[in-house]
């Protein structure tokens, strides 16, 4: 799996994965397409054998302290094997590179995978917002990470500049089980 960082030119394969995975809560074009051209925001997407299987977003305006986690999609066929994690993990990466000292996500109540992961990079449930998702009966957990704390527990390189053909799961990169799918809503709340 490769990163790079991601922008218009790939909303069409982000569109196909983004309707795959949230369905009924899929963003529309045009907001996915604001998403990428915003200067506030940086996204990162995986590629693997030349297809995008995965993208994340990340919203941190200029010298702020603080950012959302705006989207993170995994396509099937890529789950289950650690790379969710680095996905993510690059994501806060460039939160961290950008100064930010707390970075905020929403997350399913039913999906406990993105939850386990979170949690997991020491992402902590700081409220809810109850039936908060227009597909469901379903809470919206919020989740705060302490930034600061987080870097000094990884090392400093990024998974940007890895570029190996394919990242499994190892010790450092344990694989998550199930499906990663969380992002905000065009409302403005991680989903």
């Amino acid at each position: 799996m490769r990163l790079r960082p991601g922008g218009t030119a790939d909303l069409d394969a982000i569109m196909a994965l983004e309707r795959a995975s949230f369905q009924g809560d899929a963003w529309s074009e045009t907001a996915m397409r604001a998403e990428l051209a915003s200067p506030h925001n940086h996204y990162i997407v995986a590629e693997q054998a030349g297809r995008l299987v995965g993208y994340a977003g990340l919203r941190a305006l200029d010298g702020a302290k603080d950012a959302d986690v705006q989207t993170i999609a995994l396509d099937r066929s890529a789950r289950g094997r650690g790379r969710g994690r680095t996905l993510f993990r690059a994501l806060l990466a460039e939160a961290s590179r950008r100064g930010v000292r707390e970075v905020f996500l929403d997350v399913r109540a039913d999906n406990p995978p993105a939850q386990r992961l979170y949690a997991s990079e020491g992402f902590l449930e700081i409220g809810r917002r109850p039936n908060y998702y227009p597909d469901g009966n379903v809470d919206a957990i919020v989740m705060r990470l302490d930034m600061p704390a987080w870097a000094a527990a990884h090392v400093s390189t990024s998974p940007m500049s890895e570029n190996r053909a394919d990242v499994g799961a190892s010790d450092e990169n344990p694989p998550t089980s199930g499906g990663i799918s969380d992002r905000r809503s065009e409302a403005g709340a991680c989903t």
